[in-house]
């Protein structure tokens, strides 16, 4: 008698349909009682969009602000909110691949700091943390409870455990649910590749740069800064310590991660020397978008339009990939911005001159004219060229997943070159 199909489940309309980068990927969710916890309903399910398998594990007081059946309905499985005869917690914490608990409570904090293990999601959350699976924690409470010495020693206790802490926003008197996007990278981060960068010290590069006419009128590009946040993040969560230097975003930039907001091609260099005169870096990765050309003169105040038309006079900017390997002995990652009609030797060619040219150690090419590759997109399309090597072709997806690849590519070569402390261990 042959199999009948399995039931149908609207969850299927969206596995996958943003990029399968998580695959296969089994994810246990815990559920506390944080008013925040609406937030983890997107969450979750941009998750299952990105191919995972979410699975969630409800306290009793997440029952009493959200019913079990809405988080069925948002991932598509059964829901748990205690555990008997079938030890549900040794289920979930042997098959799943990682687990997250957000929103995360100074309760749920200090049980799993210390292993009290009275209600199903500290119960799984020590067990996942017992056979060393990764375990990420969005906190949201109170700004008094975030900062109370009880929940800073367990936040600490858990550091060392090993658990990735999302530090909250820190708003109108509260330590808030992070944006869905930083809960998603720092899962996905964790989920498949752990803490492989801890103790490499990175600077990135991001977005645009202004060059003004006059107070009001600049000449930029349409760059957003979304592969330079994206690779920050990645490398935060993957352990390193990340410094983000940037222009006008058009994205958030990630509120844990040390900033510098710049405007112009020239405040961009500056700020990138002072840093390597008061900071050691182990790597550079110069992913933003800096204007080649400024103007000869800038006029104070506002030009007229009525003076009839001007003549301005466009002069090169500082080229601050040259400036800095004068400067850095680390490891250096360029990006090549290119308009190739798809021509994948073409923009391997002028990459690797790029590459010569400036000194760098690895490069990122993309053609910046191709549909969905380049400036203002979520998705990219790149070569990840590394000296001496074969380019890796990534192929059209997230820019969280090309950020990934290039974290990669450097953690190689800070493990093959000497250019940064050894790789921790996954």
């Amino acid at each position: 008698m042959p199999l009948k199909e399995p039931p149908y489940h609207p969850i299927q309309e969206i596995e996958n349909t943003k990029a399968p980068v998580l695959s296969g990927k089994r994810v246990v969710f815990g559920l506390t009682g944080s008013v925040a916890i609406y937030r983890s309903i997107d969450v979750m399910r941009e998750l299952i969009r990105r191919g995972a398998e979410v699975y969630a594990v409800l306290s009793e007081a997440a029952t009493e602000l959200v019913r079990p059946a809405l988080i069925e309905w948002a991932t598509g499985s059964k829901a748990f909110t205690g555990f008997a005869g079938e030890t549900g917690h040794v289920a979930l914490g042997r098959t799943c691949d990682s687990m997250v608990v957000a929103p995360a409570t100074a309760d749920i904090l200090s049980k799993i700091a210390h292993g009290i293990c009275d209600n199903p999601v500290s119960l799984t959350a020590v067990d996942v943390l017992g056979l060393g699976k990764p375990l990420v924690v969005a906190p949201a409470m109170h700004r008094g409870l975030w900062r109370s010495p009880p929940v800073v020693e367990a936040v600490k206790k858990l550091e060392g455990f090993g658990v990735t802490i999302i530090p909250p926003v820190s708003l109108e008197g509260k330590a808030k649910y992070p944006s869905t996007e930083d809960v998603v990278a720092a899962v996905e981060a964790v989920t498949l590749r752990g803490r492989d960068l801890r103790g490499l010290r990175v600077l990135v590069t991001a977005g645009p740069t202004r060059e003004y006419l006059d107070n009001v009128r600049f000449v930029s590009n349409p760059s957003s800064g979304r592969m330079g946040v994206a690779i920050a993040r990645e490398a935060f969560f993957r352990g390193a310590q990340v410094t983000l230097v940037h222009g006008p975003l058009s994205v958030s930039k990630p509120h844990y991660v040390r900033s510098i907001g710049v405007e112009t091609t020239e405040e961009m260099l500056q700020a990138i020397i002072r840093e390597l005169s008061g900071s050691e870096y182990d790597v550079i990765i110069m992913a933003a978008a800096p204007a080649d050309f400024r103007f000869g003169r800038r006029f104070s105040g506002k030009v007229r339009t009525e003076a009839g038309s001007i003549t301005v006079t466009l002069e090169p900017t500082p080229k601050i990939a040259t400036e800095v390997r004068k400067r850095f002995k680390g490891l250096l990652v360029g990006f090549a911005a290119e308009c190739v009609a798809g021509d994948l030797n073409t923009l391997a060619e002028a990459a690797r001159h790029k590459m010569l040219e400036r000194g760098f150690d690895i490069i990122v090419a993309n053609d910046v004219c191709a549909e969905g590759s380049g400036f203002a997109t979520e998705t990219n399309e790149v070569l990840i060229i590394v000296k001496d090597k074969e380019p890796e072709h990534v192929k059209l997806t997230l820019k969280s997943e090309v950020a990934r690849r290039v974290m990669d590519a450097v953690r190689d070569e800070v493990h093959a070159g000497g250019h940064g402390p050894d790789p921790a261990p996954r």
